[in-house]
């Protein structure tokens, strides 16, 4: 076969819908982390200058917000360990299912591959192809590894559902920001609202972010506008914006992958020539 025909039969074998929810995966999970990570780190910046003048009103705060920027370095090292297993699972079930529908027959690996799940067949054992048959035992044995479409997906579906809560709770602080900058635009056009400039005002306290007894707790009028202003307030909004559009990303990666999964992990099944999963 010429090297174009042997790459194109090649990509056949490939599996475009986890390639396209890994590179979401890995986009999402690191625009979720770094983000987050840095928006949090603002956040607590703004708490410390203009909402609270005593420490102990803040520390609960301080050491949840540590806690975590610690459990975001765990996640994406997780997430990213796992969307390269995932994209290693799709390429073995696809080999597996396309080897079915005969489409997929050219390459050693793919055969090694597909013959753990389809029970093809192992090779014809001559010396001219001790080579072939020995990348075909290794190919078997990442099989036997990757040979459970089935866990694959309950594992995902399980990290879905927690992953949908991680996308809620990554949509409050928008919120909280959001309503802020609302109420600044209010004071920057007090001919737009009936309420006056003073009584205009954001309260962390009504947020749980700080308690409520810290003191001022929450900033009124034109001295909140000029929060909003800083380069602070405007940058860790976005930032939290950007950290909301890597959860949805990301929440988007794993349903990808639960169905490319589940399809895959039917059609070996209902072909009736699956190993016992």
């Amino acid at each position: 076969l010429g090297l174009l025909e042997c790459c194109a039969r090649c990509l056949i074998g490939a599996p475009f819908a986890s390639l396209v929810a890994t590179g979401l995966c890995f986009f999402g999970v690191a625009l979720f982390c770094g983000c987050g990570h840095e928006a949090l780190t603002g956040t607590e910046q703004l708490i410390e200058t203009y909402f609270s003048k005593n420490y102990q009103d803040y520390e609960y705060l301080i050491d949840v917000i540590h806690a975590f920027q610690y459990v975001i370095y765990g996640t994406a090292s997780f997430f990213f360990l796992y969307g390269a297993l995932l994209l290693a699972e799709g390429f073995y079930t696809t080999g597996a299912v396309r080897q079915i529908f005969g489409d997929y027959k050219t390459t050693i690996c793919g055969k090694g591959l597909s013959a753990t799940v389809t029970g093809g067949p192992k090779g014809r054992g001559a010396r001219g192809h001790q080579r072939a048959h020995s990348l075909q035992r290794v190919c078997q044995c990442l099989g036997k590894w990757l040979g459970h479409p089935d866990k694959f997906v309950g594992i995902t579906y399980v990290l879905t559902i927690i992953w949908l809560l991680v996308f809620a709770c990554s949509a409050v602080p928008v919120y909280i920001y959001f309503n802020t900058w609302t109420t600044c635009q209010s004071i920057a056009n007090p001919s737009k609202t009936s309420a006056s400039i003073g009584t205009l005002c954001a309260d962390a306290r009504m947020y749980g972010v700080l308690p409520w007894n810290a003191f001022p707790g929450k900033v009124c009028g034109s001295n909140l506008l000029s929060i909003c202003k800083t380069s602070e307030f405007q940058m860790t909004f976005h930032l939290f914006i950007a950290a909301f559009v890597g959860a949805a990303a990301t929440l988007v990666s794993l349903l990808t992958f639960i169905i490319a999964a589940t399809y895959n992990f039917a059609v070996l099944k209902l072909m009736g020539r699956g190993t016992k999963f």
